[in-house]
């Protein structure tokens, strides 16, 4: 669970996780207000200079989208025959912007500082029995996961085209990496409960 932190402190390193938790949120929120691809695409363009002032190290992780691409490439294909390719650029643009979004907060932020910053948010539910650790750890795992995720379909992106020779993933990749998430979460959930989250 600590894989994906960038190994080098930076300036995003000594922001508060409270304060990257809500940016992360408003940004995400107001995403999906924005119809413009031009503005969207702005967005993008001010991320990647984010990743830049992080690093090569930070960098390097953009490599993880170009797995991403048949998965964009076919959502682009479901808007462009939905809405025409105004929407398909926004749409694609959009999810984009939130994994990296989620990514740069992930690699940057220990998982109890994330904890930290969330459990006030939901300490109010204390008087109704629900355990507020518990729904901030959910919370803070969703965001440590889009790291996780891109690295695991890049792993099989590399196999694929390792035993194919083929310069790109098949969309054939899908499936059964879909298929895979229930599997993880189960060894995600088991490794809790280990560690006695599902006593408490």
């Amino acid at each position: 669970m600590i894989a994906g932190h960038l190994s080098k402190r930076t300036w995003l390193h000594r922001a508060p996780a409270g304060a990257k938790l809500i940016a992360l949120a408003v940004l995400t929120v107001g995403f999906f207000a924005v119809e413009r691809p031009a503005y969207l695409l702005a967005g993008l363009g001010a991320t990647l200079l984010v990743y830049a002032a992080l690093g090569r190290e930070a960098l390097a992780r953009l490599a993880l989208l170009r797995a991403l691409m048949p998965i964009f490439a076919i959502l682009g294909a479901l808007q462009f025959v939905a809405s025409g390719a105004e929407q398909a650029v926004a749409t694609v643009a959009r999810m984009a912007l939130m994994i990296l979004l989620a990514d740069l907060v992930a690699m940057t932020t220990p998982m109890l500082a994330m904890m930290d910053a969330l459990a006030p948010l939901f300490a109010p539910f204390r008087r109704f029995g629900v355990d507020g650790q518990r729904i901030a750890l959910a919370f803070a795992l969703v965001i440590r996961f889009v790291p996780v995720l891109l690295e695991d379909w890049r792993r099989r992106d590399e196999a694929w085209r390792a035993r194919t020779g083929a310069r790109r993933a098949s969309f054939r990749l899908l499936a059964p990496w879909v298929a895979s998430l229930p599997a993880l979460a189960d060894r995600v959930a088991e490794s809790l409960d280990a560690r006695g989250m599902g006593r408490r």
